[in-house]
């Protein structure tokens, strides 16, 4: 009986599925431009290489960088006014309290002519008009400097998208040339996380259920690595096949095809 266990486990195990895959970088990432502008600077020599912090796609933001700089200057003149504004709102507040206490005891007085008191009343109501206004001046200039820093905010946006860097990533493909305009959404480049790689596969419904348990071997060789993900949808081009993915170390090489076994513990 024993042996005729074995027997089936290993006839079993001779005909476990073998699956072909491509060691493909963890990620590949198309890079797509924000902004509009004209390219200015590609670097090629990137091709192939890790990124840097160093940008390797310019496209032109002079004119941002001007306006950035009109914007700060502006934004220093218009905090210059708003302190003067509020010294002189400091100002008319003192003087309208004590125009207020001088007409309320000048309207209680009977010797005092209607003259003399409307003109301490519209002297009253100027004030009061002046101090309104200033009030509203200080409330328009807050407005501008929301909108200059709103638009600061944008054009730092801008200039830091016109300068293409994806740090850590490998670029696999430049799409424009140095003297093209691009616009939003224009194709850049394309970038690869080849900080690990990955596995896909297509599974038969039946195998989809127990894929996690299966002990992964690559190459016929067997790995430590389980099934990290897989998909209950049927794949569009694989009719009646569910995807599955096995992330593994990264190699020295990609693109290199693999045979994959899923088998029993």
């Amino acid at each position: 009986m024993k042996i005729l266990i074995t027997l089936f486990f290993m006839f079993t195990l001779s005909f476990a599925k073998v699956y072909y895959s491509k060691v493909e970088p963890y990620e590949l990432r198309d890079i797509s431009s924000n902004v509009s502008g004209l390219v200015l600077f590609i670097d090629e020599d990137k091709i192939g290489r890790e990124l840097t912090s160093k940008s390797y796609i310019r496209i032109d933001a002079e004119l941002d960088s001007k306006e950035l700089k009109f914007i700060d200057e502006k934004l220093q003149y218009l905090d210059e006014i708003l302190r003067v504004n509020q010294d002189v709102l400091q100002n008319l507040d003192k003087s309208l309290n004590r125009k207020r206490e001088n007409y309320k005891r000048i309207a209680e007085l009977k010797f005092k002519s209607v003259v003399e008191k409307d003109r301490e009343y519209h002297e009253l109501v100027s004030s009061e008009n002046a101090y309104l206004n200033t009030q509203k001046e200080i409330q328009n200039l807050n407005v501008q400097v929301a909108d200059l820093k709103l638009r600061k905010a944008h054009l730092k946006r801008s200039v830091k998208d016109k300068n293409i860097r994806n740090k850590g990533f490998v670029l696999y493909e430049i799409s424009v040339k140095v003297g093209q305009v691009v616009g939003i959404s224009t194709p850049l480049a394309k970038v690869a996380d080849t900080s690990k790689a990955k596995l896909t596969i297509y599974l038969d419904e039946v195998d989809v259920a127990s894929v996690k348990s299966k002990v992964v071997y690559i190459n016929g060789e067997k790995t430590s690595y389980k099934v990290s993900r897989t998909l209950n949808i049927a794949d569009t081009k694989n009719i009646s096949k569910y995807m599955a993915q096995i992330i593994i170390k990264a190699p020295k090489l990609f693109s290199k095809l693999a045979t994959v076994e899923l088998k029993d513990k």
